[in-house]
């Protein structure tokens, strides 16, 4: 027999060595925290902008504490492994969860320039992989990452519309994505826990692109996610419908796929503006949801705290942040109040 020993990480120090972040018990779930602010002409996100102080005023606001922290690490900025903000979110008693982007720029809607799949899987980036690897394992406590995000999604440059199409481009993604897991996997980094993260609907929406065709094998990821966005913008007009429309959709196509691996909605989101669709009662609805255990697989959730610029309208600009609509910070924490025995607050990790 098996026995597998849980402890939970403190909310002011994590020392814990290397082991796996195991689920919360079941009926429960983790609520990770995403942070960027809203850009303005003096402030470009670039999905990493976040501080301690950030967290400290979501848990507030929201009267419940997170358990990790969601960020991206940009390649076109820095290669090395970010050190420093793993650092200040363990000390926090909270779980770096990164997202390795390997790309060139924030935009989105074009091939990538460098940081192509074909030179992934030709080794051109294997030394700065290996070093990454090892300093992550040097850090030593758990972390959740992520690479090739959304990869059904063409906003990406990895989805196959830009790496071959519907021959080649989902076979490509899947031999990247092994090549830099067996890589980190071999440099020892084990204390690197991988999540394969879809879009809950496939675009373009044609067979070739769905994302099971990218999903690269149970042995590869130990969490699964999803993504699903109420409306992104104040116009916008199609994708009005529920979470619960959305999740149901993709759910049943994800769990068949990776039967008994946890899942999470890594990113969840609605604009605070926008014409058709209440932000507030969007996120009310997505969130009895979730806590009625309508999908017994996902384990946790993350809000995605963030707002930008759509054109020279101010009009015009998304805002998803919670904490700039007082309807939906009552939301927050009403349904985390009413839901209290639900919610996991730490990290559970297994030896």
């Amino acid at each position: 027999m098996i026995c597998r020993i849980l402890f939970v990480l403190g909310f002011t120090v994590a020392t814990a060595g290397a082991g796996s972040i195991a689920p919360p018990p079941p009926g429960k779930l983790y609520q990770g925290f995403y942070w960027d602010g809203a850009e303005t002409d003096e402030h470009d996100p670039t999905e990493h902008d976040v501080a301690p102080e950030d967290v400290a005023r979501y848990e507030t606001a929201v009267g419940a504490k997170t358990v990790w922290v969601y960020f991206s690490d940009n390649w076109f900025e820095s290669r090395k492994f970010p050190a420093s903000m793993c650092g200040w979110i363990r000390d926090l008693g909270r779980l770096p969860y990164i997202r390795l982007m390997l790309r060139s720029d924030l935009d989105q809607q074009h091939p990538e320039k460098k940081f192509t799949l074909t030179r992934i899987i030709a080794g051109d980036f294997d030394d700065d992989l290996r070093a990454w690897a090892e300093d992550a394992k040097t850090f030593g406590s758990p972390i959740l990452i992520e690479w090739g995000t959304e990869p059904n999604g063409d906003w990406f440059a990895w989805n196959g519309k830009w790496n071959g199409g519907a021959k080649e481009g989902s076979k490509r993604y899947v031999a990247a994505y092994r090549h830099i897991v067996d890589l980190m996997r071999q440099e020892g980094a084990v204390n690197l826990q991988w999540v394969w993260h879809a879009n809950w609907y496939d675009e373009p929406e044609t067979k070739w692109n769905a994302f099971e065709n990218y999903f690269p094998g149970e042995t590869y990821c130990d969490w699964v996610a999803l993504s699903a966005y109420g409306p992104l913008t104040p116009r916008t007009v199609d994708g009005l419908e529920s979470f619960r429309f959305k999740i149901d959709q993709a759910y049943a196509r994800l769990i068949t796929i990776a039967p008994g691996k946890p899942v999470i909605v890594a990113e969840f989101g609605c604009d605070l503006h926008n014409h058709h669709v209440d932000a507030a009662q969007w996120a009310k609805s997505a969130l009895d949801d979730l806590f009625s255990n309508r999908w017994p697989s996902i384990i946790g959730f993350c809000w995605w705290n963030e707002g930008w610029q759509n054109d020279d309208n101010k009009k015009h600009d998304t805002d998803m942040i919670v904490l700039h609509d007082a309807d939906l910070t009552r939301v927050f924490r009403e349904e985390f109040a009413r839901h209290a025995d639900q919610i996991q607050e730490a990290p559970l990790v297994s030896n």
